[in-house]
């Protein structure tokens, strides 16, 4: 009789399942579920009651879990076991080197197994990934009509598109506009150019970079059928933070142009800025201005400029607002040193871009 109690007992032990990981908060209060992840500001438990719960790190007094966390410090190490208080302190019961103490203020990060495996698989991703992973970007478009005594169509059309990695960043752009009008049964089409290109940008070191670009244009209006720039130097991270960036490039450039009535090539200088700026979690700002003076026609010079201005409506429309100017010094007679581009209108994201 004593040894099936004992079995009995023995059973509903091993039946039981594991004690749930406990949160003790400043007030006293206490929570019971499973440790997800912490960045030190927010802690997420998952709870059969609420689901996930956040709270707040520094509310949090105590912490108990049985199951193996994934706690980083600031001085870089990982230490992966179970975790209790005490004294004040963390401890963390590690194999390898017994119990391990880190103080609150030191710990970076903290993760169960699943959101480790999430955080290492993403890791892994950015440093061997295909060349069709981490795109991220935009597809513009803007319309504008008039109907009545005349009519009137403005079409523009842009995309914009990164992938960047740890060791370097592609970026393309294009942008376009179309305009048509009809006077008096006239039909005449009244603008109609076309921007694009690439560039590679290779890191060197945390505020250095190597870069290559390829610059393509064409504007009927200015009789330029194609103009095309390749161009390559280096370049500096000035500003590099979550919320604002700040490239500064130099180098050099051949820029070929094929107009209705004339061919010509240059040498150039580049000299260029590419700035962003999060205001608000859904507004950004990008500006990007490059200025190429000739070394084959001393004197003149062409420059670029881009503005642009993105809030976000959902998770994939945003309301986006752009302006492009291409100056020429030097255009073919009777044409114009500007083309003045200003378009509005939705924009669809795709990849995690929200910019």
């Amino acid at each position: 009789m004593r040894k099936a109690s004992l079995a009995m007992l023995s059973m509903l032990f091993l039946a039981t399942p594991a004690r749930a990981d406990q949160i003790t908060l400043k007030n006293g209060d206490r929570l019971s579920g499973t440790v997800v992840s912490s960045d030190a500001k927010t802690l997420v438990l998952r709870t059969d009651y609420a689901d996930t719960v956040t709270i707040k790190w520094d509310f949090v007094e105590q912490l108990e879990s049985n199951q193996p966390l994934y706690v980083g410090t600031k001085g870089g190490q990982v230490i992966v076991g179970p975790m209790s208080t005490s004294d004040g302190k963390f401890a963390v019961a590690t194999k390898e080197a017994g119990t391990v103490a880190v103080a609150k203020a030191d710990v970076t990060f903290v993760r169960n197994s699943v959101e480790e495996k999430k955080v290492q698989a993403a890791i892994e991703r950015l440093q061997h990934p295909s060349l069709a992973d981490l795109w991220t970007g935009g597809l513009d478009s803007g319309l504008g009509l008039v109907r009545g005594n005349s009519e009137s169509s403005n079409f523009s059309l842009g995309l914009n598109a990164i992938r960047a990695t740890t060791r370097d960043k592609i970026t393309y752009y294009t942008t376009s506009a179309f305009a048509r009008s009809r006077v008096n049964n006239i039909v005449a089409t009244t603008a109609q150019s076309i921007a694009g290109g690439v560039r590679y940008d290779l890191n060197l070191s945390d505020k250095t970079f190597a870069f290559g670009t390829l610059d393509l244009f064409n504007d009927r209006f200015q009789d330029l059928d194609l103009r095309t720039v390749l161009g390559a130097g280096g370049g500096h991270h000035a500003i590099n933070n979550k919320r604002t960036t700040l490239d500064l490039l130099v180098g050099g450039a051949f820029d070929r142009e094929f107009f209705t009535t004339f061919n010509r090539s240059s040498a150039e200088v580049l000299l260029g800025e590419t700035y962003t700026h999060k205001f608000l979690a859904s507004t950004a700002f990008t500006q990007a201005w490059f200025f190429y003076p000739n070394l084959s026609s001393t004197g003149n010079y062409r420059s670029t400029l881009s503005l642009g201005l993105v809030t976000k409506l959902t998770r994939v429309l945003s309301w986006q607002t752009s302006f492009n100017d291409f100056y020429l010094s030097f255009p073919p007679a009777g044409k114009k040193t500007n083309d003045l581009l200003l378009s509005t209108g939705l924009r669809l994201t795709f990849g995690n871009e929200a910019k």
